[in-house]
């Protein structure tokens, strides 16, 4: 079983959305609005600059990198585990499943993060995006996850955007969407959801269902 990472297992969105405002300073942009600060949960970094912040080109890597520098200088600690995520994982687990991350954000930051919310042993493997760009989109982390355990993650992902359901889809795999994450108010459902669950502790009925 795959999961994604923010807005599904951790609330991030403070350490997200401070490094966006520091990197769109750095270019000398105007305080993003919420609506643009929340569009940006979720989707690759370069992605998210580009779409909400209408940036192009060198623009876009140089608030790629200053993002990154104010993220990994510890804002990247700043989130909270969404309650009832740690008890459907142990419970997931004691009934034998075998679960994975599959995250849009860099591999690195995700293993750090994980183990820095005492979630990461509750996985047996994770995977994200490159920090040069070439791995980065919801169907590359998912096929990712898919040939590490070809023969023991139950094909469904846990995702709270509409990405992950896209990215899902290529491969064949309903997604549960996190109602408890960011997203806005359908559009998990719009994009495709399997079923969209309010919190951690409704998934395993709605995998029963599935």
């Amino acid at each position: 079983m795959l999961f994604d990472l923010d807005g599904t297992l951790v609330d991030s969105t403070p350490g997200i959305w401070a490094s966006i405002q520091v990197a769109a300073a750095r270019l000398g942009l105007p305080e993003p609005t919420p609506g643009q600060l929340r569009s940006m949960v979720g989707p690759p970094l370069a992605e998210g600059f580009a779409e909400a912040l209408g940036l192009t080109g060198a623009d876009v890597e140089r608030a790629v990198l200053a993002y990154r520098a104010h993220y990994t200088a510890g804002a990247m600690f700043d989130v909270t585990v969404y309650p009832g995520v740690p008890e459907l994982l142990a419970d997931l687990r004691a009934g034998g499943a075998v679960l994975a991350v599959a995250t849009s954000k860099p591999e690195p930051f995700a293993v750090r993060i994980l183990e820095h919310v005492g979630l990461l042993a509750a996985f047996d493997s994770v995977h994200g995006a490159t920090l040069d760009g070439a791995v980065r989109h919801k169907e590359q982390v998912v096929a990712a996850a898919l040939a590490a355990h070809p023969d023991g993650v139950a094909p469904v992902l846990v995702g709270d955007r509409l990405h992950d359901v896209l990215g899902a889809r290529v491969h064949g795999v309903p997604c549960l969407g996190a109602g408890w994450g960011p997203a806005p108010t359908g559009e998990l459902a719009a994009a495709g959801a399997a079923a969209v669950v309010a919190t951690p502790a409704g998934v395993r009925a709605a995998l029963a269902a599935l």
